[in-house]
């Protein structure tokens, strides 16, 4: 049976109303939608507790007893409806806050109750807030084995679409297709890889008959969600590797010898001449290259990308690199200016901010060929902007732009360029599998000679004093600070130190020291952004207070201290980023992450991260258990996360990995998916990804 074309609102039980609430808080819009709309937890409700076996520290419970004294106390916002659960061992009170109208008409005390839900105490009294009730002698099978709880929102509890109605819903669904359950895997795979059949996997996943039956089930969903995953973008992979021609750099030339042998400003990395070899290996297979780089805060990315561009160069093609904002792409322009400066090489910037008599002769220069080497924003991707011969486009920090932005690059020349997509933002291994699964990828997993790992310290609040005495004494050594802030005005909602108020402070202390204090933030005009940034860099100001635009695109060597106000409020990630503003020079850097004594749990254990490592990759796979994927950077726009219903990436790494090497056996056998025992995949992968178009290639 086809259940995505089956619409939910049909479903006896469900109708229109809730249909709406569905398609609006869970996207739920057929039977299909509905069965994948899976538990977060499960309680045992095969056990039936006595009351006076009960304390606060239980889990769910489940009770069997009577209910008497049902009654409306105190009034206003507090009134409560409250009433005494008993049974041969002892006494408990239930409350509820609403609902009083239907609890009135459903309670007979001469009935014994099935009642679950979670005990409290409150005055020394053991209690359970909302339980869920049910008539002992009609108590549904499904409420005394092993039950599912479902997530769901304020507006579906509203609507009577709580974690019981949910249940229901799906009940009544296996009840309605009888068993009839398109399968999505061959027979024979099911049966090599020892899985169950979906059928028999989804009524398990909501009903499941025991511990192992779901376990089983978990496992053969999540498999099957990882492998169409790495099937289909795998399969792209084999098709570009197999199809698409690339411009051929057949030769290392004169540009490239005269900067490694004159220019170069330092020894290179083991890494970065690892890396090097690796995209020279791909550019002279006359294969387009489609290349990930990734690299912490400081590995050397931009000296690598320079030398990339110099292979461009020496085999006549044009280069340009496309950086997310104007600091960055200015930054950018000017590193690699001064990199080739010796050099007889033309090299441009085009930003929004351009003027259009610079623009004008950047565009006929484009078109010429006399201009060699292009650094801009999103300006690049207009139509006006066209190259007379294109061969290599780097895209930085490349999460920051739309794919449909980026594939405008794409179609810069008849032979699609030679694609090198650098990121700082270390992505965890299950991540990079998963989302850029297409591109070979490269790491530069060393930091230059002579930089030393930054000292990352926690502080609380009251230690104010203490910190800006230490600010004080890296500033008598010449040296800059940054202050970053997670707000720029106080919020009422959110208790966290903001940046006006901080900037106010910094300056009554360290300006009369004759230290200078500038800020910057997002709502600042750009021109006056770029004024300030100015006066850091050029060590006018000492100290920068900022919000969190300094992330990225800002290089001072010579800043050796970060102090971060209200760390609890920033990702892992995020923190990481920051950190790596400062420890880009030679001399001993710090982080300081100031925080209030009351934080979470999850932001004590983010602080203790950051404390303990410097290594992006490992702080990375940390913000993933933590977090999950939809809120690491980047991964919302790729589609990825609306596809991952059931599986885990912080959690199914191994699960992933097994996907993985099944699904390139497959294509290893059969590319195109043409043998008659692969053809359900085939069939899957166009249903699975119909919407997604091969942007991917330049991903």
């Amino acid at each position: 049976m086809e259940l995505a074309g089956l619409n939910i609102k049909f479903l006896p039980g469900v109708g229109d109303k809730k249909a709406a609430v569905l398609y609006e808080e869970l996207q739920v819009q057929s039977y299909e939608d509905m069965l994948y709309h899976v538990p977060f937890k499960y309680v045992d409700r095969s056990k039936i507790y006595t009351i006076a076996a009960l304390n606060s520290q239980l889990p769910y419970i489940q009770i069997k007893a009577k209910i008497r004294d049902l009654r409306s106390v105190g009034q206003g916002k507090s009134l409560r409806m409250t009433a005494i659960a008993y049974d041969d061992t002892g006494t408990l009170e239930l409350v509820w806050f609403k609902g009083f109208k239907y609890l009135s008409s459903q309670i007979d005390p001469a009935r014994e109750y099935l009642i679950f839900g979670q005990p409290s105490e409150f005055n020394h009294k053991l209690n359970i807030v909302h339980p869920e009730i049910d008539p002992f002698d009609k108590a549904s099978p499904l409420l005394v084995g092993f039950q599912a709880i479902y997530p769901t929102t304020e507006k579906m509890k509203k609507s009577f679409l709580n974690s019981k109605a949910i249940g229901k819903i799906q009940a009544t669904i296996f009840k309605t297709i009888q068993g009839k359950i398109s399968e999505t895997l061959p027979a024979w795979f099911i049966q090599r890889h020892k899985l169950l059949f979906l059928h028999e996997a989804l009524y398990n996943i909501h009903f499941p008959e025991n511990p192992d039956m779901l376990h089983k089930a978990q496992y053969r969903l999540k498999f099957e969600e990882l492998f169409y995953i790495q099937l289909n973008i795998l399969k792209i992979k084999y098709k570009r590797k197999t199809y698409f021609k690339g411009h051929p750099f057949t030769s290392i030339g004169t540009y490239f010898q005269t900067f490694y042998h004159q220019y170069l400003p330092f020894e290179l990395t083991a890494a970065q001449k690892r890396v090097i070899r690796e995209i020279r290996q791909d550019c002279g297979s006359g294969k387009q290259m489609n290349r990930l780089l990734q690299g912490d805060v400081g590995s050397g990315k931009t000296l690598v990308a320079v030398m990339c561009m110099l292979m461009a160069l020496d085999n006549c093609y044009q280069t340009c690199l496309m950086a997310p904002t104007e600091i960055l792409a200015a930054q950018h322009y000017e590193t690699i200016r001064q990199l080739l400066a010796n050099m007889n090489i033309t090299v441009a910037l085009l930003t929004g901010s351009t003027k259009k008599s610079e623009r004008e002769e950047i565009h006929r220069g484009l078109r010429e060929g006399s201009l060699q080497i292009l650094i801009g924003t999103h300006a690049l991707l207009e139509d006006v902007v066209a190259f007379q011969n294109i061969g290599l486009v780097i895209i930085d920090e490349q999460h920051r732009f739309g794919v449909a932005q980026r594939a405008k690059l794409w179609q810069k020349n008849s032979i699609p360029p030679h694609v090198l997509v650098m990121t700082a933002t270390p992505i965890p291994r299950t991540l990079a599998m998963t989302l850029y699964g297409d591109l070979d990828v490269s790491v530069i997993d060393e930091l230059p000679p002579g930089r030393k790992p930054v000292t990352t310290l926690h502080a609380f609040d009251k230690k104010r004093l203490e910190v800006f005495q230490f600010i004080e004494k890296e500033l008598a050594k010449g040296h800059q600070a940054y202050v970053v802030y997670p707000l720029i005005r106080e919020s009422e909602k959110m208790d966290f130190r903001n940046l006006e108020e901080g900037f106010e402070q910094i300056n009554q202390y360290f300006l009369p020291k004759g230290y200078p204090v500038g800020m910057v933030h997002g709502q600042l005009k750009p021109a006056e952004k770029e004024a300030e940034m100015r006066r850091f860099v050029s060590a006018e100001t000492k100290i920068l207070v900022s919000t969190t635009v300094i992330e990225v695109g800002v290089n001072v060597p010579n800043a050796s201290i970060m102090v971060i106000e209200s760390a609890e409020r920033f990702g892992l990630s995020q923190l990481h980023q920051l950190r790596g503003r400062v420890g880009r020079g030679a001399e001993q850097s710090y982080c300081i992450l100031m925080t209030s004594y009351k934080i979470s749990n999850d932001s004590r254990k983010r602080i203790d991260t950051m404390t303990a490592t410097n290594d992006g990759f490992e702080i990375a796979e940390a913000d993933l258990k933590l977090r999950g994927p939809g809120d690491i950077e980047g991964t919302q726009q790729s589609g990825l996360t609306c596809s991952l219903k059931i599986a885990n990436l912080g959690k199914d790494a191994l699960i992933l990995n097994e996907a993985s090497r099944i699904a390139n056996d497959i294509l290893a056998d059969d590319p195109d998916l043409l043998k008659a025992e692969n053809q359900l995949f085939a069939i899957q992968i166009k249903r699975l990804f119909k919407t997604r178009i091969t942007w991917r290639y330049i991903s």
